[in-house]
């Protein structure tokens, strides 16, 4: 706004010094003095001061002025919830469509797109475990880590109790109205610190619910397995400890589902949908309004309002 005072100083200097009036040599100036003043000397200030506003009004948008008087109670699920999904090898095995792995991580998104509201994270495990995502709100994000999982970038194997510590470890400190783990296994443990009944018990301890998804077709299934003529299927037996798998459910107050092909296992994360909703009410916070636009309005009807004064009203020659 400094500026303004000194562009209206440089007017007013260059006025009073008269540099702005043009200059036309006359004999006398006395046949000019009886005239009154006409409207186009009244009006001969105005573009200028037009053009002072318009960028002041300029300004004040380009500061993005915003008003918070509005307040907003929302409703949310007020629950943070972890996705724990193997990664090992087995989960190449082509008896979900295009594969195990792929299925998952599809089903996964669509689960995580239904549920805007709560935070959510992503932990991955085979022979050991790490997070892909952590608990967040952004579901661009989460969704793109999602997508991003993969077998073969850790080392092989089915650490479960592993997997589940390490999303309990970014539960345990939350202060959610409910905590809940989404374990989704093809195998059965065979590595880790951990033991999986351990990792249960200690979900326990936190008030952690632990849903777990034994996914694989009974009996046989067709894995991709490399041979001198490149990969070929071949049927190999499907071995899942759904016995394990309960006894961490039932421990934690969670519940176990055995997924045999795609369908099924869209079911039974739209039935764990559903079971969990817990409704409560978030703070008021301030709902902002953009007020820019005013101002904007204001600079552009100034500058056409000058531009019509300055070029039609007070046109000179030359």
């Amino acid at each position: 706004m400094i500026l303004l005072v000194l562009l209206a100083g440089r007017y007013v200097y260059r006025e009073w010094k008269g540099k702005n009036a043009p200059t036309l040599r006359v004999s006398t100036l006395l046949p000019f003095k009886s005239h009154e003043k006409s409207l186009k000397r009244v009006l001969y200030h105005v573009p200028f001061v037009l053009r002072l506003i318009a960028l002041a009004a300029l300004i004040l948008a380009i500061a993005r002025p915003r008003s918070s008087w509005d307040y907003q109670t929302t409703t949310t699920e007020g629950i943070d919830i972890m996705l724990v999904i193997d990664v090992s090898s087995s989960m190449l095995a082509r008896d979900f469509k295009p594969d195990r792995i792929s299925a998952a991580k599809d089903i996964a998104i669509q689960f995580v797109a239904e549920r805007p509201l709560d935070r959510m994270g992503v932990v991955v495990f085979a022979g050991e475990s790490y997070t892909q995502c952590p608990l967040t709100t952004d579901r661009v994000t989460l969704i793109n880590m999602v997508k991003e999982v993969q077998t073969g970038l850790i080392e092989d194997g089915t650490a479960i109790g592993n997997g589940l510590a390490t999303a309990i470890a970014r539960l345990k400190d939350s202060d959610a109205v409910s905590r809940v783990v989404v374990l989704l296994t093809d195998g059965v443990n065979n590595r880790g610190e951990v033991t999986p009944l351990t990792a249960a018990e200690i979900a326990k301890t936190y008030g952690i619910r632990v849903y777990t998804i034994g996914v694989g077709a009974h009996g046989m299934a067709p894995f991709p397995v490399m041979t001198p003529y490149g990969v070929q299927l071949q049927q190999m037996l499907v071995e899942i400890d759904e016995e394990l798998l309960k006894q961490m459910a039932e421990m934690t107050g969670g519940e176990y589902f055995r997924a045999t092909d795609n369908t099924k296992l869209m079911s039974i994360y739209s039935q764990i949908n559903k079971l969990e909703k817990s409704k409560t009410q978030v703070d008021s916070f301030p709902v902002y309004k953009e007020l820019f636009m005013s101002f904007a309005l204001i600079a552009l009807f100034a500058l056409a309002l000058e531009f019509l004064i300055r070029w039609i009203v007070l046109r000179r020659i030359p």
